[in-house]
């Protein structure tokens, strides 16, 4: 078991709770989907799912403990990335998806919230578009999925690790976290879990690279799920003609866009990104 630390630079109601309290998590490797998965849970209260990006996940964040005041989260690492057993039979987003939808059985978890980012992101939109009725409410930051209409997605095979994650970032020297999240000179299993990610991440997305172009239509699926989409004004990985369409083609769902933010909303600004989520989490 682990404690995290406590922090103090998050403002709004998830700086209150913060500044205050702290969380115990755990990392345990579980059989979910007839494949052995690492797992990372903590909190208090109902579930809530957290899908990672293409870099996988790697620590408790700020923004992990401000949704831990009032959720249990529950933190896979998807097949193939950290400790999780990789699936060679998984080729494309669509069969991680389907992969999903019994691991979540397994889990037990029936009408859960979702949280999805980037690579996650695009993953909890195949899932929603199979099985709408899977999800409680549905939040996607920065997802990938979707080509955009205007502008480019980044190519992270063009880059290494540490180039990616900084350009994921608009402002790296003010964000407090980010030597948390790409330290200066990375230990060497953190380095080879990038390499990992990389690897699998490539496998699944690279032709077409990082969208679906079926997937707009599909999305019309998620006309009776609650849907917030949240993007960085200046996102240099995937620009914000991409979640622009992800708004237009999920009927009802909220698009929000943070001013002097890159792709890493939940880092860059997590103090607006929490009152985002929880004012979403709580609106009936």
């Amino acid at each position: 078991m682990y404690n995290t630390s406590c922090f103090d630079n998050v403002r709004g109601r998830a700086g209150d709770a913060m500044s205050t309290m702290t969380t115990t998590w755990t990392e345990e490797t579980v059989e979910v989907g007839r494949a052995q998965i690492q797992l990372v849970r903590g909190g208090t209260g109902e579930p809530m799912l957290i899908l990672h990006d293409e870099m996988g996940h790697h620590d408790w964040l700020q923004y992990h403990e401000a949704l831990a005041q009032r959720h249990t989260l529950l933190i896979p690492s998807h097949p193939g990335f950290g400790k999780s057993e990789r699936l060679d039979w998984v080729m494309n987003m669509r069969d991680y998806a389907g992969w999903y939808l019994d691991a979540l059985d397994d889990l037990g978890l029936e009408q859960v919230s979702v949280i999805g980012f980037s690579f996650g992101g695009w993953l909890a939109a195949e899932i929603a578009a199979m099985c709408p009725h899977r999800f409680k409410k549905l939040v996607l930051v920065g997802a990938a999925g979707i080509k955009p209409p205007t502008g480019e997605i980044y190519d992270m095979f063009l880059a290494v690790a540490k180039e990616y994650i900084t350009a994921t970032v608009l402002d790296p020297a003010g964000t407090p976290e980010f030597e948390q999240v790409c330290p200066t000179e990375p230990t060497t299993e953190r380095a080879d879990a990038w390499e990992v990610a990389r690897e699998q991440a490539c496998r699944l997305t690279w032709r077409p690279y990082m969208h679906y172009p079926a997937l707009p239509h599909l999305l019309r699926r998620l006309r009776t799920l609650p849907t917030l989409v949240v993007w960085g004004r200046q996102d240099r990985i995937i620009p914000l003609s991409a979640g622009e369409l992800y708004h237009q083609a999920i009927e009802g769902s909220r698009l929000s866009v943070l001013d002097d933010c890159g792709h890493r909303p939940e880092i860059e600004k997590p103090g607006e990104f929490i009152d985002l989520v929880d004012e979403f989490l709580d609106a009936g």
